[in-house]
C-alpha cells in the first residue's frame, strides 16, 4: 500500500506558502519552476481556507451561551 502524505497544519502550510512568495520575489526562478511553485502556493492557499472555515466552525460551536453567532474577525489596516 502507498503511504500517503499528511496535510500541512495551518501554521506549515502558511510558512510553505511565505517561502515560496519570498522565492518568486527574490529569485529568477525559470518558468517551470515558477508555474510549479504557482501551483503549490495554490494548494497551500486552499488547505490555508479550509483550515480556517473549519476553525472558524469550532468557534461557533464553542460559544459559552450554546447559541451559534458569526464570527467576525476584525481586520486591521
Amino acid at each position: 500500500m502507498a503511504d500517503q502524505k499528511q496535510e500541512p497544519t495551518f501554521e506549515e502550510a502558511l510558512s510553505e506558502l511565505e517561502a515560496i512568495v519570498a522565492k518568486m520575489e527574490n529569485a529568477g526562478m525559470p518558468l517551470e519552476e515558477s508555474v510549479q511553485a504557482f501551483t503549490r502556493g495554490t494548494q497551500l492557499v486552499g488547505i490555508c481556507n479550509q483550515k480556517l472555515q473549519a476553525a472558524e466552525l469550532q468557534i461557533k460551536k464553542l460559544e459559552a451561551d450554546g447559541t451559534l453567532t458569526e464570527f467576525k474577525a476584525e481586520v486591521q489596516d
